[in-house]
């Protein structure tokens, strides 16, 4: 606990809960927290996340109290889950807040947030549809659905009136936000944030790529995850066509998962490739622009400041092909190396211009 030089305690002592994977931490959980540190200046805040969260918020937002389960206090049995929530529960009621505020959509973090609220805590946002009591006898009786667990629109209440909205496909129905997902999810679903989400990470750039940008572009491929289920196959092909050109370029593996390595990698970087992933987040976060090789993913959920147009699952390297490991060329239908490269030379170009516009005026 933080100790208060003139021994009086804060006004409001304000949890978050944002428990998912560490990217969404930072597109989501912290500008939540930003945006709460700005409304509430005296409140003491806390912020319950999983995993590497705690290190990603920590290093963003060091004065916030953070802390999180790790992933053996997680099991992935659902009943000892539920023991290690409920445990997690009574320590919450512990800290006596003034605000809980659950802004996570899987099932665990709403059923704690629900037998918070069954507790009488001060809980908004998301919980369960089903009491503590009433899911407890459901396990009991072995009458609980899995559809139920599985189905966040079955399994989830909330107290923000437009949280139906996260259960459609909006960005086919309305025009996506400048933010993508995280903007649509705090403004249009939770009504929390009304200014720009504020995701800024401030890291020290990492020493050798940042020699290499004095002379030359620096360039990331960051292949390693894909949303629509199959990775980009060329990375190698994309790679060498770059260096060819004289840029420098390092691929994620060279980051060895070190997440803060990562970031300083993206900060001294001009352009970073990717297909639909979370480390979209991490380089926004460090002002690092992004092409996104769209394949079979929709990129209003992004938001990239470039990206190639979208086209059907790939015949030869989606995961529900039949035809995955074939040779024949045609039934490819990814982005070659040799487009991408054009690509990224006229993304240069188009940079190289608005910075010149910027300098003129």
């Amino acid at each position: 606990m933080t100790e208060i030089l003139d021994n009086t305690q804060p006004a409001e002592k304000i949890l978050v809960i944002r428990m998912l994977s560490t990217a969404d931490i930072c597109a989501i959980g912290l500008p939540v927290v930003r945006y709460f540190k700005q409304q509430n200046p005296n409140a003491e805040l806390h912020f319950l996340t999983f995993g590497d969260g705690v290190k990603l918020m920590k290093l963003a937002e060091p004065e916030v109290k953070v802390y999180g389960l790790t992933k053996a206090q997680w099991p992935d049995d659902f009943f000892q889950g539920l023991e290690a929530f409920l445990a997690l529960a009574e320590e919450i009621v512990g800290e006596a807040y003034s605000q809980i505020i659950n802004l996570d959509t899987s099932f665990m973090p709403c059923f704690l947030a629900r037998f918070l609220k069954d507790a009488l805590e001060p809980v908004s946002g998301n919980f369960l549809s089903l009491s503590v009591k009433e899911l407890l006898t459901q396990v009991q009786n072995q009458t609980l659905e899995a559809d139920y667990v599985n189905s966040p629109q079955r399994f989830t209440d909330s107290t923000f009136s437009l949280m139906y909205k996260w259960h459609s496909q909006w960005w086919k129905y309305e025009d996506a936000p400048d933010g993508g997902y995280p903007e649509f999810y705090l403004k249009k679903c939770c009504g929390l944030v009304v200014d720009k989400l504020q995701s800024e990470i401030i890291v020290t750039p990492d020493k050798r790529l940042s020699k290499n940008q004095k002379k030359t572009k620096v360039i990331g491929l960051c292949f390693e995850q894909s949303a629509d289920s199959y990775v980009y196959p060329y990375q190698g092909e994309l790679k060498k066509s770059l260096e060819q050109l004289g840029y420098v370029v390092w691929v994620e593996q060279d980051c060895k998962g070190d997440l803060k390595q990562l970031l300083k990698m993206l900060t001294a970087s001009d352009l970073m490739v990717c297909k639909s992933a979370a480390v979209r987040w991490y380089a926004q976060a460090v002002e690092c622009p992004t092409l996104l090789v769209s394949g079979a993913s929709e990129p209003s959920l992004l938001m990239p400041e470039f990206a190639t147009d979208t086209v059907s699952p790939c015949l030869r390297h989606s995961a529900g092909s039949n035809t995955l490991g074939q040779t024949n060329a045609r039934a490819c239908n990814c982005d070659n190396a040799a487009d991408l490269t054009e690509s990224i030379e006229s993304i240069f170009e188009h940079l190289a211009e608005e910075a010149q516009g910027v300098h003129n005026g």
